[in-house]
């Protein structure tokens, strides 16, 4: 139950830091991030607009993350994503629980982690890193459907995955790393992920100027 672990670790991470801590997910800070978090799954209403990044649904779902994040205290929030949904909710059931939310609540955690100055990174349970590589395994081609070359993504102990064939005109990226980082990377926080990346020159600069998702 690799998203378990993530959620204490995500409550206790926010307390830790306080809600005026910065994040990755700049301006948000712990206390925006923490109210994201829980409006995703408990406002059904605000789903529509969450992959948006203009007009009136992004509009929506940023008026309720705002008025949740002035309107609860940090230890609340803190225990609602600890907790998990309401039971209504259908990410209640375990097994979505991991499917939708294990690297939601990982890439969160260290927007928290790595906003922060001497930042290291975070050892996740074998499960967690299992789980991890499994969504970049099966979502990649997803992550990088925007990619302007192939990519191959390598996680030393759980294998290798083409995620992204090269167009005609470019070669092939390969990126190393844990699964957390693989998925840092993917998820456009290519400042604090920590891979290495194999290819031509004039790919890697490629790749590197290419959006991804957010």
């Amino acid at each position: 139950m690799p998203s378990a672990p993530l959620r204490e670790l995500v409550a206790s991470t926010a307390l830790r830091l306080g809600p005026e801590a910065p994040t990755l997910c700049s301006p948000w800070t712990v206390q925006d991030l923490l109210a994201h978090l829980v409006a995703r799954e408990s406002r059904p209403d605000v789903l529509p607009g969450l992959g948006a990044r203009s007009g009136r649904l992004a509009d929506h779902t940023a008026s309720v993350q705002r008025d949740l994040a002035r309107g609860s205290a940090l230890p609340e929030l803190a225990e609602r994503v600890r907790t998990g949904p309401p039971r209504w909710w259908p990410t209640r059931l375990r097994v979505l629980d991991d499917a939708v939310n294990t690297a939601e609540l990982a890439i969160h955690h260290e927007d928290m982690v790595r906003a922060q100055e001497g930042w290291e990174p975070t050892a996740l349970p074998a499960d967690v890193e299992a789980a991890l590589w499994r969504t970049l395994r099966t979502g990649g081609r997803l992550f990088y459907r925007s990619a302007p070359v192939g990519v191959v993504v390598v996680a030393e102990g759980h294998g290798r995955a083409s995620v992204r064939r090269p167009p005609a005109d470019a070669g092939t990226v390969v990126v190393r790393g844990r699964p957390l980082e693989l998925l840092l990377h993917a998820f456009g926080r290519t400042d604090v992920a920590r891979v290495v990346e194999e290819g031509d020159p004039a790919d890697l600069a490629s790749l590197a100027a290419s959006p991804r998702a957010a």
